[in-house]
């Protein structure tokens, strides 16, 4: 009797979870196959070498963007993954209960709140208003500001899941705290950290609000990643989706879909890296 309830719950809480992961799975490949659908006829080999046309006219494409999407990436993985890590490595192994602790954890979900915009609207103040000039540094800060608080949070919960024991066993080894950190901790949750860091990038990889107030964006190529605007994907798409013109329309849905293309291969690449390393 007892065996046929335990396998009756077992058979139900599992029909649960598939129906909510179908349910879950549902909408993600139907925004998937709306973008795929739309923006795979605009897919040609101008749209990656070319800049964009004159307003109206067809063809050209947004090898500018893509460039300075990938660019603004960069920057912006540079500080904030660094950064991210380094507070999340303070928070678990240095000091975890003080009141400094207690702040920067707070000052930390309350950033992850913040609406972009505002993020755009500091940045562009801080940086834009005293340089006097829309840049891809600007826009790379503040990208990255969006980032460190997501990097924080999913690397401090990492490093937490690392056993305790292991970092007793490296002191009665007599390993210093530092090697204990560097040779034991981190490789251990550098799976779960990577994925953090990238679930982070793939959060800004499609943020436009706060690169029209720092970025602005380009029709041409930037020379300068301090004093020339950059184009970025998500700006151009807002554009182009905005606009009264059919081709413009056409060319946003393809920028859409090459957008979802970037963060797929920047996560894999990632996991393909941690993967050969590991072996």
């Amino acid at each position: 009797m007892i065996n046929t309830r335990r396998n009756f719950v077992n058979k139900l809480m599992l029909g649960l979870f598939s129906v909510a992961t179908f349910v879950a799975l549902v909408p993600l490949f139907a925004l998937l196959g709306y973008v795929i659908k739309n923006g795979i006829t605009s897919l040609n080999l101008d749209f990656f070498t070319k800049l964009p046309a004159v307003m109206g006219m067809s063809g050209g494409g947004m090898a500018n963007a893509i460039a300075g999407t990938l660019i603004l990436i960069a920057i912006a993985s540079i500080i904030g993954i660094p950064i991210g890590i380094l507070v999340a490595i303070y928070l678990t192994e240095y000091d975890r209960y003080s009141w400094l602790s207690t702040t920067v954890r707070f000052t930390t979900d309350v950033l992850t709140g913040i609406p972009s915009i505002i993020i755009g609207i500091v940045v562009s103040m801080a940086i834009v208003a005293k340089t006097k000039h829309f840049s891809a540094f600007a826009g790379g800060v503040s990208l990255a500001v969006i980032m460190i608080p997501l990097v924080i949070r999913s690397t401090e919960e990492m490093l937490k899941l690392v056993p305790h024991a292991i970092r007793e066993a490296g002191y009665a080894l007599g390993i210093s705290q530092r090697r204990i950190i560097l040779n034991i901790v981190l490789p251990t949750a550098a799976k779960g950290i990577i994925t953090g860091a990238m679930l982070a990038v793939a959060r800004v990889s499609g943020e436009t609000a706060p690169l029209l107030f720092t970025a602005l964006g380009n029709q041409y190529w930037t020379h300068s990643l301090f004093k020339d605007p950059i184009a970025s994907l998500p700006v151009q798409i807002y554009t182009y989706a905005t606009s009264p013109y059919d081709e413009w329309h056409r060319q946003a849905w393809a920028g859409s879909l090459v957008l979802i293309a970037i963060i797929l291969c920047l996560n894999l690449i990632a996991r393909f890296a941690f993967r050969s390393r590991s072996n």
